[in-house]
């Protein structure tokens, strides 16, 4: 038997900017097919500016991602939308159709990517939806949902098409300590049940670090850290000792860099 990885998300030297804010610079890391991972990182590092990437909303200023073996921003509009239909995004805060039912929301992409006639449609969309607790849900509005349903929700309309890779984007930004805890595992549970590959981009250290396979870290643009969680957390990386720890003082300032407190107030 080989030992060698299948990788099915391949980042190599990639840059972005905005504007003059150069967000990425050379960030490179290869993510293992059919495994949960987490994209780690303060405020700002560039996480969701990746999963743009990786999805083919920006094209990179140099450098390449792969997914799947296929280079994103060099795909045309065809090539994109097919390779967009093997991707599941939970978005952060929800995203759901707020004019449309729980049920209609996980039938719009069943609708738009595939033929299936309604009757096979509706038994999908209740079967998404028992996965994540909430077939009971199927004809209430988006506005009847609490913040943790809303987002299991949008947990099963991101595997609506069993998608090869799914992205979560800070998912659980916001959650009370339960629904936070379900998610987490439901994203697990989810990813093994379907064999998919799983992207959770987050800055919850605690609850993510007990579900993924692998995290990598992100600061000053580029990777400074991967490995297993037991290898995050005894990593010697100042950065990620930071971060992973919470403590005030480390190579993350707190403070955004200003002029001095006597050129503002006049005092020293």
């Amino acid at each position: 038997m080989s030992d060698k990885v299948d990788y099915l998300v391949e980042v190599e030297d990639l840059h972005y900017a905005y504007g003059e804010n150069q967000v990425l610079k050379g960030l490179s890391l290869r993510i293992p097919r059919g495994q949960t991972v987490g994209i780690l990182g303060s405020s700002g590092c560039g996480k969701t500016t990746l999963v743009r990437l990786i999805g083919g909303q920006l094209r990179p200023a140099s450098g390449r991602v792969r997914v799947d073996g296929q280079v994103v921003h060099e795909l045309d509009n065809d090539g994109l939308y097919a390779l967009r239909r093997k991707i599941g995004v939970m978005f952060q805060g929800g995203g759901l159709f707020s004019d449309l039912s729980v049920y209609e929301n996980i039938a719009f992409a069943m609708r738009e990517h595939t033929d299936l006639p309604e009757s096979m449609i509706r038994d999908l969309v209740l079967m998404k939806l028992h996965a994540v607790g909430l077939r009971g849900t199927h004809s209430m509005t988006t506005g009847e949902l609490s913040g943790g349903m809303s987002r299991r929700v949008a947990l099963a309309r991101a595997i609506a098409l069993d998608p090869m890779l799914i992205i979560y984007d800070e998912p659980f930004a916001g959650l009370d300590p339960i629904s936070l805890n379900v998610i987490a595992h439901l994203i697990r549970r989810l990813n093994d049940g379907l064999g998919a590959t799983s992207i959770v981009v987050t800055y919850d250290v605690s609850e993510s670090l007990k579900v993924v396979d692998r995290a990598y870290f992100i600061a000053d643009g580029k990777l400074v850290g991967e490995g297993t969680p037991a290898e995050m957390i005894a990593s010697p990386n100042p950065s990620v000792h930071q971060f992973l720890n919470a403590e005030p003082e480390g190579p993350v300032a707190f403070h955004y860099p200003a002029r001095s407190l006597t050129e503002d107030f006049g005092v020293s």
